[in-house]
């Protein structure tokens, strides 16, 4: 999952950052929010962290100005915890939840991964499951009857979003670009190797190939 970061505190924003990418998260920072405007309308991200007091353009009219232009994107607003009028704000504005400052890293986590599933309509999963497999985020393992099944840390970037989306045909190009961030290079050649990797572990049919098309989760260890 490839988020955004917008927050104009460095020592923060190294800290999330480097928090989410230990998540298995893609992260991209910002600092400003002319470049915030732009970018998050530009960019495929599967959710965005916005702080309101940004440099440039306020986060509050960041924020109306993606929703003005039609993006659906969740976005996680982090406001000064004296604030309220702020976040009431925020709110109105199109945000999807807030997190006042300061924050303990494990609720932002938390939250993240709440927005990320009611996102795709599974708000009601304390756990992300899906076909017969339930994945572990806190740990980035997966367990099937019972069993529990070690991944690599790209394995379980590739096996999450798969599970957050069902069914569906994945191409390759779309699935780098939402599982890199704007600096690393999207290989094609890499994403089926994890996903051959996959295949030996939770079984062949599990992830189908769809030739032209792309891959599609369909959860069977056939």
């Amino acid at each position: 999952m490839r988020l955004l970061l917008v927050e104009d505190n460095v020592p923060l924003a190294d800290e999330l950052t480097q928090g989410l990418q230990r998540q298995g998260y893609a992260v991209d920072w910002l600092a400003d929010g002319r470049d915030a405007v732009y970018q998050g309308s530009s960019e495929p991200y599967d959710l965005i962290i916005l702080d309101l007091g940004l440099p440039g353009l306020p986060g509050l009219e960041v924020l109306t100005q993606w929703r003005a232009s039609g993006l659906a994107t969740p976005v996680l607003i982090l406001t000064a915890r004296s604030s309220w009028a702020e976040r009431i704000e925020g709110l109105k504005a199109g945000a999807d939840d807030y997190l006042s400052k300061p924050f303990h890293p494990e609720e932002l986590m938390l939250r993240v991964q709440s927005l990320l599933r009611r996102a795709r309509g599974l708000a009601n999963q304390s756990t992300l499951e899906a076909a017969g497999l339930q994945l572990d985020e806190g740990r980035q393992c997966v367990t099937r009857d019972g069993e529990e099944i070690q991944l690599t840390a790209a394995e379980f970037r590739l096996l999450r979003y798969f599970m957050l989306h069902p069914q569906q045909i994945l191409s390759k190009s779309h699935l780098a670009e939402h599982l890199y961030d704007g600096e690393t290079e999207r290989d094609s050649n890499v994403l089926e190797v994890h996903v051959n990797h996959l295949r030996r572990k939770l079984g062949r049919s599990v992830i189908e190939t769809r030739r032209g098309q792309g891959y599609r989760y369909a959860g069977s260890a056939e």
